[in-house]
């Protein structure tokens, strides 16, 4: 309890600081040094990762669930100081937690200190998890905190920030993760429409988990979706996703359907629609069986989608409509071609390149 206290005077101490990383590494230097820290350490550590993993729960939206969410990340955060401590975090739903929250903080996008603090903070802990453990984490997490470190414009700050961590899956990853779901069976019918609306169309799992049956469009292959704001938009999917629409709407909905009035598209086995958390367990499901060694949140398809349309040649206003983003400049964190990808466009284009 007084190294908790001691926690609370420390923050209290450093906030008026501007360099909000650099509070962190301080006051976690400081924890380190007090006597009985060992003693008490886990005990605060675990305490504060139950309390984020049932505030992951709440409405992020609200005001309230971030000042909880940034209470206990900064505990966990101070209280991280060594190897022991650290592979704590790798137990139970805390990681997957925390990199959905990230989502969150950077899809959000509001220039706030406590969306500030919270990115810092989860930067902090996940350089603790990559220093530390042997968690395949794709995030190259010193580079990023050397952008933060150096940005004083806060934009900046978090459109530098989504470009890193707005990774995106390979062909091969996304092949493997198709070739998991069993098309004989309903339940991997639907999982593997779960993959192809994601991928095809870009869309939010809270998009996703609330299409009706009566928003798709299968002559058009168009859906309507509600999207932050409550704005509606047209999305648009292609042949193979039609395929296993088609297939999954007259065979394996219908037998998840088990006789009940239910509008959604997507179904859990007992006829009732699914839930944005229950759409993450079926990816960390799937990205087991497949053996990506990385970890693969829903978002990334999105990403990934939006990446593939960028390098492919469709312009920034039309994935930025697909999308459903309000800004160009949120479209913009999409835009990292690869070096690979830029030679080859400009051998194909440019007059001096071709032999």
């Amino acid at each position: 309890q007084n190294v908790l206290l001691k926690f609370y005077e420390l923050r209290a101490k450093y906030a008026g600081n501007d360099n909000i990383t650099t509070n962190c590494d301080l006051i976690s230097n400081e924890i380190m040094k007090l006597p009985g820290q060992e003693k008490y350490a886990e005990d605060v550590v675990n305490e504060a990762i139950n309390e984020f993993n049932e505030n992951c729960k709440l409405d992020y939206k609200q005001p309230e669930t971030k000042a909880k969410l940034l209470g206990n990340i900064e505990v966990i955060n101070a209280f991280s100081t060594n190897k022991k401590q650290i592979e704590l975090l790798l137990q139970g739903e805390f990681v997957n937690n925390l990199n959905t929250v990230f989502d969150k903080t950077i899809e959000d996008n509001e220039v706030s200190q406590v969306n500030e603090k919270l990115l810092n903070n989860e930067l902090s802990i996940l350089s603790k998890i990559k220093a530390n453990t042997e968690y395949d984490n794709e995030i190259i997490v010193k580079k990023l905190l050397s952008i933060i470190k150096n940005k004083s414009n806060y934009n900046e700050i978090f459109l530098s920030s989504a470009r890193m961590f707005s990774s995106y899956l390979k062909d091969e990853d996304l092949d493997k993760m198709f070739e998991v779901p069993d098309l004989t069976t309903p339940l991997g019918q639907r999982n593997r429409l779960i993959l192809e609306l994601l991928y095809a169309t870009g869309i939010r799992v809270s998009e996703l988990v609330n299409i009706k049956i009566n928003e798709i469009n299968r002559y058009n292959r168009t859906i309507k979706v509600l999207g932050k704001g409550e704005k509606e938009r047209i999305v648009v999917y292609g042949h193979m996703c039609e395929n296993i629409m088609n297939m999954y709407i007259k065979d394996g909905r219908c037998q998840l359907l088990k006789n009940k009035n239910n509008d959604y598209l997507l179904l859990n086995k007992n006829g009732n629609n699914l839930s944005t958390r229950m759409i993450r367990n079926i990816l960390d499901d799937i990205m087991i069986k497949s053996g990506i060694r990385k970890h693969v949140h829903p978002h990334m398809l999105r990403h990934t989608f939006a990446t593939d349309m960028l390098n492919n040649g469709a312009d920034i206003i039309s994935v930025k409509e697909l999308l459903g983003h309000e800004n160009v400049n949120t479209t913009s964190i999409y835009t990292h071609v690869t070096n690979e990808q830029i030679k080859k466009v400009y051998e194909s284009c440019h007059p001096r390149a071709k032999e």
